[in-house]
């Protein structure tokens, strides 16, 4: 009974679609000797992520009322916001 052979060959990816590497980008790189920063890195490719909120917000626990919390969850999305939303109003800052 023949056999169903499939293709097994990987399709063959150039090794050089890495964004070429130019002056700049050595020049914003960090100078190492062994574990010793003779230079730190500048530019864009310091850090990762958002940048650090002046007043971030904090994570609370709190109880509430069920039927509050799913009317408020009923009303869609960003419902956490608009019960901070409400909160600010309540303390009138």
């Amino acid at each position: 009974m023949p056999r169903n052979v499939k293709d097994l060959k990987s399709a063959w990816v150039d090794p050089d679609d890495a964004p070429e590497l130019t002056g700049e980008v050595f020049a914003r790189a960090a100078l190492k000797e062994g574990e010793a920063v003779l230079r730190p890195a500048t530019g864009t490719l310091t850090r990762r992520g958002r940048p650090r909120m002046e007043h971030p917000k904090r994570q609370v626990t709190i109880r509430l009322d069920s039927d509050l919390v799913d009317s408020l969850r009923a009303s869609g999305p960003g419902w956490q916001s608009r019960i901070n939303d409400i909160l600010r109003r309540a303390v009138g800052s």
